[in-house]
């Protein structure tokens, strides 16, 4: 699977602008691309777990916060049984 999936990146991947050393060498070449591209997909989707997960962090602070105020005790099933489907 992995093997098809290089293949296909291979095939789509645009053949970078040459660019040579001083020894007339290529110095970026398809790998290269492909490297700095799926790493930056990468850093993309971590960066959103990163938002998704302080988001959920801020909002279970804010309802603790409600909990121990008092606020929330009509709703107090309610949040647990979304903190443990939270947790699982």
């Amino acid at each position: 699977h992995c093997a098809s999936q290089y293949s296909e990146l291979l095939e789509t991947t645009e053949t970078p602008k040459r660019k040579r050393g001083e020894k007339g060498e290529v110095v970026e070449t398809v790998e290269d691309v492909i490297v700095r591209k799926l790493t930056a997909e990468r850093v993309e989707e971590l960066k959103k777990i990163i938002k998704e997960t302080q988001e959920k962090y801020r909002q279970l602070k804010k309802d603790a916060e409600l909990i121990q105020a008092g606020h929330m005790d009509n709703r107090l099933e309610e949040l647990c049984n979304e903190i443990m489907m939270w947790v699982i």
